[in-house]
């Protein structure tokens, strides 16, 4: 056995620090010969049953320890925070950075030398990676998978982008609160993230595109047994991983994140997946802009699946999943290296398609130029952003009249007024929902259709805020816009009437006022108070960067590999 791992500094001495180590963790029937060099692999597990995303990451747990075990390793379990996506308020990306502090120290501050992420839920996935990239040892992703199809009065429905088009039925008197009501229980059948191409299966599918999980990871449902058997896997490969010193920040180069950012034009993938690689890249040291996003920005969709596409998840899986993604993307794709040691080439090899529909070719997409477009102007000097492949391709060329919301709590009020003076030409702007604003940058800007349009008959609109949007959401809308309102930037000079132009082939997002006029308007402006004023949600209004720089806390930014010499007795 080698026995200069990290770990030996915990397990390895044979004073009166090295019996503390060792003696406790005795006391769960851990006989001598764990404690003999062998590699020690932490399994960092977001599992909760009040995220219902991870709640079958208990199960894959043993599948892993069983594989750690089997290949000669010490597997060892530990719990991080985690985030309902569902079911946290305000939202759940106020605690991403949270998670990622929580995996972090805890990574660091016991004696393994490899790591398992077991995460699934939209801001699992980043944070786990976020806090394990800052510590920098052999780490490896298994996924919780996709929930099964939805189905109601014998039809599949897809998580959140069925459930937007409901909402929107019944406001328009198309579908009764006893069907919305009934399709519930449908729509939700067993334990898995969502099983449309929301930001948790974006997210996992992005993980196996940069190599940081095994092939096929992203598409196995949740309670299929081949998960199981890939969490056992990959407790396998961990320690191999470990052997070879084959660290996070081997894998994760820039030519992983661009081949990130290809796959995500490529699956119709969440805009979420924007702000998450742009944070993981500043842990990770790799020089990663919002320009750098356009690399994708002429690749067809090729995964019909919702909120792009009409297929799910499960559909997607059985058509071959991300292997045949990789395999159509074959050249555009950039040599970098996995969690398996080789080339990402590698997850494509044998891959076949079987059911063309699901998944297309270049030469018949869903699609055509599906990726994220970044947009410039003076609304927004850093930046915002658009999802083509879930807009309406009219309005990607719009110019129009705003109407200001200049908070949520305005939004909701007024919203459903059957006199709200707007058009189906109304752009609407919503103001404060930003990383600080909020704070926490929820997923509010696809606002609702104001009710007197949908009864007309309007379902999309151009809607601009600095909030985020769901993965499983779909419209016009514009968003990260940055800076912020509540930091000043530009949104916070709008107001009603004044008209907005967004040019998505141009990149160009424009507000119409005159230059003189808009620097009164931000003279006369102040920030509203913050929201909190105590604890970790002070912590992060404080220290939280803008969109387009990930929306980290500016003191997470990077890494430290020291070792931990000192001892707590």
């Amino acid at each position: 056995m080698t026995k200069d791992r990290r770990n030996r500094a915990w397990y390895g001495k044979h004073d009166k620090d090295g019996f503390i180590h060792r003696s406790w963790m005795k006391n769960q029937g851990f006989p001598d010969h764990v404690f003999d060099g062998r590699p020690v692999i932490g399994i960092c597990n977001t599992w909760s049953e009040l995220t219902p995303c991870n709640s079958g990451l208990r199960e894959l747990a043993e599948g892993v320890k069983r594989g750690v075990w089997e290949a000669g390793g010490f597997p060892v379990e530990f719990p991080v925070m985690s985030l309902g996506e569902t079911q946290m308020k305000p939202t759940a990306m106020l605690f991403r950075n949270l998670l990622s502090m929580d995996v972090e120290e805890s990574i660091r501050a016991y004696g393994m030398d490899g790591v398992v992420l077991l995460g699934g839920c939209d801001k699992t996935t980043p944070g786990q990676l976020m806090g394990a990239a800052s510590v920098d040892l052999p780490t490896i992703v298994v996924s919780s998978g996709p929930m099964l199809n939805g189905k109601w009065q014998g039809q599949d429905i897809g998580s959140g982008t069925d459930v937007w088009k409901f909402s929107e039925a019944v406001r328009a008197g198309e579908m009764t609160l006893k069907d919305f009501m009934a399709a519930e229980s449908g729509m939700s059948r067993s334990k898995g993230v969502c099983m449309t191409m929301g930001t948790a299966s974006t997210m996992a599918s992005l993980v196996e595109a940069m190599g940081m999980s095994l092939p096929t990871n992203a598409a196995l449902p949740a309670v299929d047994a081949r998960r199981m058997a890939l969490a056992h896997m990959t407790g396998r490969r961990i320690v191999g991983m470990v052997e070879e010193d084959l660290v996070l920040s081997k894998v994760l180069t820039r030519e992983s994140f661009e081949n990130a950012i290809l796959a995500n034009a490529a699956v119709g993938g969440s805009t979420n997946a924007v702000i998450h690689l742009l944070a993981l890249a500043g842990r990770v040291g790799v020089p990663l802009v919002l320009d750098d996003f356009e690399v994708g920005s002429d690749i067809p969709l090729l995964v019909n699946c919702m909120p792009s596409g009409k297929y799910l998840m499960e559909d997607f899986c059985y058509a071959g999943g991300m292997p045949v993604v990789l395999r159509e993307l074959g050249a555009k794709l950039r040599p970098a290296k996995t969690v398996l040691g080789g080339d990402i080439s590698a997850y494509a090899e044998g891959a076949e398609c079987w059911n063309r529909d699901v998944i297309r070719s270049f030469a018949d997409p869903v699609k055509p130029a599906a990726g994220i477009r970044v947009l410039r102007g003076n609304l927004a000097p850093k930046g915002a952003i658009v999802k083509p492949s879930a807009a309406t391709p009219a309005l990607l060329e719009h110019e129009g009249p705003a109407h200001v919301f200049e908070s949520i709590e305005e939004m909701k009020a007024n919203i459903d007024r059957d006199d709200l003076p707007v058009t189906a030409d109304t752009i609407l702007v919503l103001k404060g929902c930003g990383p600080k604003g909020y704070p926490g940058m929820p997923e509010v800007g696809n606002m609702p259709i104001p009710a007197a349009l949908v009864k007309q008959g309007v379902r999309d609109m151009v809607r601009i805020s600095d909030a985020r949007m769901s993965g499983t959401a779909f419209g016009t809308v514009i968003l990260h816009v940055s800076p912020e309102t509540q930091a000043g930037g530009p949104l916070a000079q709008v107001k009603t009437g004044d008209r907005i132009r967004i040019s998505a082939s141009r990149g160009e997002l424009t507000h119409l006022v005159e230059e003189d006029e808009l620097k009164r308007r931000q003279a006369a402006w102040s920030p509203a108070p913050p929201h909190y004023t105590r604890g970790y949600a002070k912590l992060y209004t404080d220290s939280v960067m803008q969109a387009h720089e990930g929306a980290d806390l500016d003191f997470l930014v990077g890494k430290d590999t020291r070792p931990v010499t000192r001892e707590s007795h």
